[in-house]
């Protein structure tokens, strides 16, 4: 059976960092649950930062700039949190390969789970296009990433692999 790793916070687990969680009640994600094939991750608890914590924004680009050692990831009093964010990232890889992860269900909008938008370091709410810093290192690593509202196009994905194909492009 192929996993998928997931943001915890997707699962009810309050780990944003407002305290709260993003639960998401499809019944797609449901049914993965009940079939033991969801990795629930929060990279930014397991880069160590606490919750609740300040919030965080990409500055100078988005995840995959972070990882080049081009962009930070700082929070709303400047501080810079890329290390925390990175360790995160390699986290989250780690555990998606030793569980046999191929894709991954992450939380739009955030610095590390963004997969198609990310707020622009300005902590104004504008969003710009760019994936995480999590989500960019999946991606790097041959893991395909979705974003909560891609739950169908995931689905298929996972269907055309366990298949033996190699999934859906992104």
């Amino acid at each position: 059976m192929i996993r998928v790793l997931v943001s915890a916070c997707l699962l009810g687990e309050r780990v944003r960092y407002h305290g709260g969680d993003a639960a998401c009640a499809d019944p797609l994600l449901a049914r993965w649950q009940q079939e033991g094939r969801l990795i629930p991750f929060c990279p930014e608890v397991a880069g160590g930062l606490p919750v609740p914590r300040p919030a965080a924004e990409l500055r100078g680009g988005d995840g995959a700039a972070v990882l080049r050692g081009e962009a930070q990831v700082q929070d709303v009093e400047g501080r810079d949190l890329s290390a925390a964010f990175l360790t995160g990232a390699r986290g989250a890889l780690e555990s998606a390969l030793r569980h046999g992860a191929r894709l991954a269900i992450l939380k739009e909008g955030s610095p590390s789970c963004g997969t198609h938008v990310v707020y622009d370091g300005s902590f104004s709410g504008v969003r710009t296009q760019g994936r995480g810093v999590t989500a960019a290192l999946l991606l790097a690593s041959g893991i395909q990433v979705f974003d909560e509202s891609e739950l169908p196009a995931a689905a298929a994905c996972l269907r055309e692999l366990e298949a033996g194909g190699a999934g859906v492009p992104r």
